[in-house]
């Protein structure tokens, strides 16, 4: 996909731990792994603006888009 998620570097940066995050953010260490090694196909906005609020950052530090990336056709 060209969409990289980021969160690996956010949370290093932040020396917070997966677990930590997931606790304070509310959201289940499975659903977040997911979420950090990229095997996600979607995020909802209440997640994303969670992760925000609590790694004090802006979307576009836990995503990165990657031109040339393995972009699928989603139909549109």
């Amino acid at each position: 996909m060209a969409i990289r998620v980021t969160l690996d570097r956010v949370l290093l940066e932040r020396r917070m731990s997966l677990t930590e995050l997931c606790e304070r953010v509310g959201i289940t260490l499975a659903n977040l792994s997911i979420l950090k090694t990229g095997k996600a196909k979607a995020v909802r906005f209440s997640t994303l603006n969670a992760l925000c609020r609590e790694l004090e950052c802006q979307p576009g530090d836990l995503l990165a888009y990657e031109p040339g990336g393995d972009e699928e056709d989603d139909g549109e």
